[in-house]
């Protein structure tokens, strides 16, 4: 059978894949179109499998809240590349999987994977493969955390595409927990109160404290009071209430917050690719594993 241009073409609009490899496919097939899409699918899905143990440390978050105002989630999606994740269809996948995230009540990466894609008929988790298959290199859903409102202020903020943060705030309004959002996209504190500090957090500065006062030469009492000191001082540059507001820094948040009434609940941030231990680049064989194929 003669495979014409009209049959790649929608071959093409229906998958998004490569002239070439839409006419290979139909070739294949004998011109069956949905035979040819059939066997483009299990093959994305073979070539996911095989880029999944591939570090994924770009990407982008995105930001979605439900249609009523009651839920805001944040996700973070995984790519190898800046490159591809600055492409429309990883940005659309992005987003896509946040107003997923939103409209279901999903509790797990797991659960949401095999959720449907909001407005679409199949899984996210296919439509992650799918793009692998697409853009050729692994992506991974990495995370989300979504904050309900029951009578609080949920603010959120973005930072380029790196940055995402949520701030849920009681009292106040939501020019405040925007503002507070993007403080805390700017500062990153570990957490809200000086009471939340990891009780690890505050041994291993201690210890490092120790450190740097015993070379001091001072005796054991002023070393005692430099340390409460420090210790002090650290406290209040990790917690969200002890550092200066970034928009003004002769108040606190804390400050801030009580001159309008406000407290902080919850907050949540996420950075792209924190955590993930990177690889050294080796741009040229990169280059050789994409012209594999691999």
């Amino acid at each position: 059978m003669s495979i014409t241009a009209a049959m790649v073409k929608e071959l093409r609009e229906r998958t998004g894949s490569g002239m070439m490899e839409c006419k290979k496919a139909l070739v294949e097939t004998e011109g069956d179109l949905e035979l040819a899409i059939e066997n483009m699918r299990k093959s994305g899905m073979a070539k996911a499998d095989k880029k999944a143990g591939r570090i994924a440390a770009e990407g982008l978050i995105a930001i979605a809240t439900s249609g009523d105002g009651s839920k805001t989630s944040v996700v973070e999606i995984n790519s190898e590349t800046d490159f591809v994740s600055k492409g429309d269809d990883f940005i659309n996948f992005t987003q896509a999987v946040a107003n997923t995230v939103v409209n279901n009540d999903v509790a797990s990466v797991e659960l949401l994977n095999a959720a449907q894609v909001t407005g679409e008929s199949v899984s996210v988790d296919d439509k992650r493969r799918e793009l692998i298959a697409k853009v050729g290199e692994n992506i991974n859903v990495r995370r989300f955390k979504t904050i309900e409102t029951s009578g609080t202020i949920v603010g959120s903020y973005k930072h380029g595409i790196k940055i995402g943060v949520l701030v849920e705030l009681e009292g106040g309004s939501v020019e405040l927990a925007k503002d507070i959002a993007m403080h805390i996209a700017a500062i990153k504190p570990i957490c809200i109160s000086e009471e939340e500090v990891p009780a690890e957090e505050i041994e291993k500065e201690k210890e490092i404290f120790k450190s740097q006062a015993a070379e001091s030469g001072k005796p054991a009492e002023i070393i005692e009071k430099m340390i409460v000191g420090k210790v002090k001082k650290f406290l209040k540059s990790v917690t969200l209430l002890g550092q200066p507001f970034v928009k003004d820094g002769d108040v606190t948040v804390e400050q801030l917050l009580k001159a309008n009434n406000a407290s902080v609940k919850s907050f949540v941030r996420f950075e792209v690719g924190e955590g993930i231990e990177k690889k050294e680049e080796d741009f040229a064989a990169e280059v050789m594993a994409q012209v594999r194929g691999e």
